[in-house]
């Protein structure tokens, strides 16, 4: 990931000049970035559309309409200039907060599974999932100020303790699997953002002490109450899980676990077929659609399929890197390594704990898994990334800038 150090930036023109030739300066599509997103969207739809196919709960059309109301919103927020946005920190932590605590509210709120994450406005949505672009905007703009370079301590716990905002607002709900992201969209701000390596190191130290401090706590709680306090039974299971894959542990999450493997192991090569896999088509397998579609994909696909989703991810987040490095300012490449840092641990994270190599969470498969507000969210991301590259100043020669490195 590189440093903002290591990018050169353009002052940005003055406001009427930037209304008087703003068309005239936008930047050609990159068709890199384009065929990536493009191939990868029409290959989760093959996959949404078998695993939906055998479970009633879903419908492939809500997804296709996700797809329809993304595209209009990435195609918006690609025509707008992202550069509008800086400087509007304080409004994007308020927006934050709002959203994230706005299914605690007694009329519209929502509890689902021992979780209020949800709101009811005639249809249910998730406030928390489009709070990630708002942290995204917010982590960028309060790292942009530093331009580069954060080498005070003092900002640096404050800068921190903002960031930290919106994830002690998310476990309200409780959400882990969402505040996990947006800790690391801040982690990924900070390392992008040209925080002090020695401060990055401390805090790391510090937040896996507090975690060790968080269970064992829980564990005095429960000794003494006969009721874990701290952390909800199913979170500890799913790490105990983790740890203990060679276990004959058969709760909920362990099942869970094996029939992940099971499905993955059994698409070979090159897989059972489309619409073949037997563990999601008797519905063995758990969450199909949603939490375990790689499993669906694996199953159908096999080993070779899996293979094509890793290498269209890799072509996604390789031309957001370069659309990176070549933005022009640094707010611009703070929003789009942000952008890279959560799909990142997204997809780890997701095809991780469906491999056994990460605790299970309720992490999504960015532009795979089910979910129209899911999906609105990862194009509205797209947009972002395509409005920095269609407006940064760094590579405008054709509008008359000269880049400068």
């Amino acid at each position: 990931m590189p440093s903002i150090n290591q990018i050169s930036t353009v002052r940005v023109p003055d406001r009427g000049a930037h209304d008087a030739s703003a068309s005239k300066r936008r930047r050609p599509i990159f068709w890199p970035f384009v065929l990536a997103f493009s191939a990868l969207v029409a290959y989760g739809l093959v996959v949404v559309f078998s695993a939906v196919s055998a479970d009633a709960d879903y419908s492939f059309s809500r997804q296709l309409g996700g797809v329809a109301v993304g595209l209009v919103v990435m195609a918006v927020v690609w025509h707008f200039d992202y550069t509008r946005l800086a400087g509007y920190q304080n409004i994007f932590l308020i927006i934050n907060v709002v959203l994230i605590l706005s299914p605690h509210l007694p009329v519209i709120g929502v509890n689902t599974m021992g979780a209020t994450s949800w709101i009811n406005i005639g249809m249910q949505v998730q406030p928390g999932e489009f709070a990630k672009i708002t942290v995204i905007l917010f982590d960028a703009a309060v790292m942009a100020k530093y331009q580069g370079a954060l080498n005070d301590v003092r900002e640096y716990l404050r800068t921190v303790g903002l960031m930290l905002v919106p994830f002690a607002c998310i476990m309200t709900q409780p959400d882990l699997g969402t505040g996990l992201v947006y800790l690391f969209i801040g982690a990924t701000a900070l390392v992008a953002g040209g925080a002090n390596r020695r401060f990055l190191i401390a805090s790391l130290l510090v937040g896996i002490a507090l975690v060790a401090l968080v269970f064992s706590v829980d564990e005095v709680i429960k000794n003494a109450t006969g009721d874990y306090k701290l952390l909800k039974q199913y979170q500890r299971n799913r790490l105990l899980v983790f740890m203990n894959q060679g276990s004959t542990n058969l709760s909920e999450e362990g099942y869970n676990l094996n029939q992940a493997m099971i499905a993955i192991g059994s698409g070979g090569l090159f897989g059972q077929g489309y619409m073949q896999g037997s563990q999601h088509g008797l519905g063995i397998l758990p969450e199909a659609p949603t939490d375990f579609i790689f499993c669906v994909l694996a199953e159908e696909f096999g080993f070779a399929g899996a293979m094509l989703l890793l290498v269209l991810y890799i072509g996604l987040l390789a031309s957001c890197f370069y659309i990176a490095t070549r933005a022009g300012d640094v707010f611009g490449v703070l929003i789009v390594m942000s952008v890279v840092g959560m799909w990142l641990f997204q997809i780890l994270e997701n095809i991780g704990m469906t491999c056994g190599l990460m605790p299970i969470t309720g992490i999504p498969l960015p532009f795979v898994s089910y979910g129209s507000s899911f999906m609105v969210v990862n194009f509205a991301m797209l947009g972002f990334v395509g409005s920095v590259w269609a407006h940064n100043k760094q590579n405008a020669r054709r509008a008359g800038y000269a880049a400068t490195r």
